[in-house]
């Protein structure tokens, strides 16, 4: 991968945010001020100081550089060299804002690594350019078709259960096919932890280790309420998230769920909470 990056100044933030100059997603949007809007405003609605919160495919460190500036310690977990070599920059960057007004800020912790079922080591193949999508491959699998050509590299696979102490207040896990490997080795730390948010790429045509259905009833079973990361979300049943999905593109069918347990669901304003009502409604 070109590993080559530029800065950009993110107002909002009050820092200058790296990203990498050939990327084709990710980094065109944060050039532009935002990404994945929807996510972020949820996930930011729930960040108190002094909360723990992990990154699960933190990329180059949008969600968890927010986290900091929020005055939460968060771990993030970026395998791939190149891309956790921005992170990092990014995570100190954010440190720096967080306590220059005197206080204890926020704290990143990178872990140079993907979350799995097991400790371990495995492929990852590299996207050619859209560098939010590497996937860890299955042992003697070949890369994705769908991917195109590219780079394989060896990481490190860790548990969560192994780097991070409960209790977690979010968790956000964008791990492009392997989320259902990382709750496996996430079980204490859910168990760990009470109120609790949480984001999850659901995307069945990446899925390694399991069945889509595995993946909502890990969830569900442990009393998380779940619906469509979007701007006006609603509680869904696992048999609506199942039939949406399924109504979709296989391959880039895959949506971002959103989900909270003890903590409130609707936060993003009474308008929010009515337009996913009447969404609700509407939906099949």
């Amino acid at each position: 991968m070109d590993a080559s990056t530029r800065t950009v100044e993110l107002a909002e933030f009050g820092m200058e945010f790296e990203i990498l100059s050939s990327d084709s997603i990710i980094g065109p949007a944060i050039a532009q001020g935002s990404w994945a809007d929807s996510e972020t405003r949820l996930f930011r609605a729930h960040l108190v100081p002094g909360c723990t919160v992990v990154d699960l495919g933190a990329n180059i460190g949008w969600f968890a550089v927010q986290a900091i500036l929020a005055g939460a310690t968060v771990h993030a977990f970026e395998p791939v060299p190149a891309i956790a070599d921005v992170c990092e920059r990014n995570l100190r960057r954010a440190e720096a804002v967080s306590s220059s007004g005197g206080a204890r800020g926020g704290r990143g912790i990178l872990h140079r690594s993907a979350a799995g079922a097991e400790k371990g080591t495995a492929e990852i193949a590299v996207a050619a350019e859209n560098f939010g999508d590497n996937r860890v491959l299955d042992s003697g699998s070949e890369r994705p078709q769908d991917m195109g050509s590219g780079e394989l590299i060896t990481i490190d696979i860790v548990r969560v259960d192994d780097c991070v102490k409960g209790p977690v207040r979010f968790m956000k896990i964008d791990t492009q096919g392997s989320e259902f490997l990382a709750l496996t080795g996430a079980e204490g730390t859910f168990d760990a932890s009470g109120d609790m948010g949480l984001l999850i790429e659901f995307w069945p045509y990446a899925l390694r280790g399991a069945e889509p259905e595995q993946v909502l009833e890990f969830l569900y079973s442990r009393g998380f309420t779940l619906g469509k990361a979007t701007e006006a979300p609603y509680p869904m049943t696992q048999a609506r998230i199942l039939a949406q999905v399924g109504g979709r593109d296989e391959v880039r069918g895959g949506i971002d769920l959103y989900g909270t347990r003890g903590l409130p669901f609707h936060v993003l304003g009474a308008g929010a909470r009515l337009r996913g009502w009447l969404r609700g409604q509407k939906e099949t």
